[in-house]
C-alpha cells in the first residue's frame, strides 16, 4: 500500500517548482483526458510515496474541473489506489502584515471570497443564501504536522484562511473589505476553492499552501517577488516530502 498525494497548481511554473522540491527524480508522465498531464513521482518501483502534480488551469473553474477529472480518472479506470490527500499550491497575494512576501500560508480553511451576493444591507453568503458552501475546514492535525515542519526547518509561516477569489484584488479598498469580511485570512489566490469542491466530492482531505509573492492590495508590480516566493514553494515542497507526506497514512 501507498501514500498517494495529489498535488495541483494553476500554472506549469509553480508546478516546476513543487516537482524540484520533491526530489524525487524526473517523473512520468501521464495523460488525462481533457489534454490533462500528471507527472508522476516516485521514489523507485513499489515505493510507499507516490505524488502526482497537476497544472489545473487559472481560476475556480478551470482547476475544479482539471482536479475532478484526475480524481474521477483514478477512481473509474479501478487500475489506481485512491488519493489520500489533495493539496492545492501555489504563489499568492499575502495579506499585510500577516503573510510577509516570501513566507509560506497554510490553509486553516478554504474560503471562496466572493461567492454569494451584494444586496442593499451587504454582503451574503452562498452559505446565507441557502445555495451551498462557501469554506472548506483543513483537519487541524493536518495543518499542525504541516506547521511543526515548516517551524522546525525555520521557514516563516501562517496558519489562516485562504480566500479564492476570481478576481484579483487590485485596490486598497477592496483588500479592506476583504480583511474586513474574512477576519484573519492571510492570502488571497485564484484556485484554492476549486480544488477543495473536487477534493470534497471525493471524500478526500484537502490543505492549500501558498507561498506569498506580493501583498494584497494595489497593483505593484515593481515589488512583486515571484522568483522569492517560487523558491520558498520548492522549499516547503521538499520539507514535506520529506516529513508529513511520507507520514500519511497509506491508502
Amino acid at each position: 500500500m501507498v501514500h498517494r498525494i495529489l498535488i495541483v497548481t494553476a500554472v506549469a511554473a509553480e508546478a516546476d517548482s513543487v516537482s524540484a522540491g520533491l526530489g524525487l527524480g524526473a517523473p512520468e508522465l501521464l495523460p488525462l483526458p481533457g489534454g490533462l498531464v500528471l507527472r508522476r513521482h516516485t521514489e523507485s518501483p513499489g515505493a510507499r510515496v507516490l505524488i502526482d502534480v497537476l497544472v489545473g488551469g487559472v481560476g475556480p473553474a478551470a482547476v475544479a474541473a482539471s482536479t475532478g477529472t484526475a480524481l474521477a480518472y483514478a477512481a473509474l479506470t479501478g487500475t489506481e489506489n485512491p488519493y489520500g490527500l489533495v493539496v492545492s499550491a501555489g504563489i499568492a497575494g499575502g495579506f499585510q502584515p500577516l503573510a510577509p512576501l516570501g513566507s509560506v500560508v497554510v490553509s486553516s480553511a478554504v474560503v471562496a471570497a466572493d461567492l454569494g451576493a451584494q444586496t442593499p444591507d451587504g454582503y451574503l453568503t452562498v452559505d446565507e443564501l441557502g445555495f451551498g458552501r462557501s469554506a472548506h475546514p483543513v483537519p487541524k492535525a493536518l495543518t499542525d504536522r504541516i506547521a511543526a515542519a515548516l517551524t522546525a526547518a525555520g521557514l516563516p509561516h501562517t496558519v489562516a484562511p485562504v480566500l479564492t477569489v476570481s478576481t484579483v484584488t487590485g485596490t486598497a479598498g477592496r483588500a479592506a473589505e476583504l480583511a474586513g469580511r474574512h477576519p484573519g485570512a492571510a492570502a488571497e489566490a485564484m484556485e484554492g476553492f476549486g480544488v477543495a469542491e473536487a477534493a470534497a466530492a471525493y471524500g478526500v482531505p484537502v490543505v492549500e499552501i501558498r507561498a506569498v509573492s506580493n501583498a494584497v492590495g494595489p497593483r505593484d508590480r515593481a515589488a512583486w517577488r515571484i522568483g522569492e516566493a517560487l523558491h520558498a514553494l520548492r522549499h516547503t515542497s521538499e520539507l514535506l516530502s520529506k516529513t508529513v507526506f511520507m507520514e500519511l497514512e497509506p491508502s
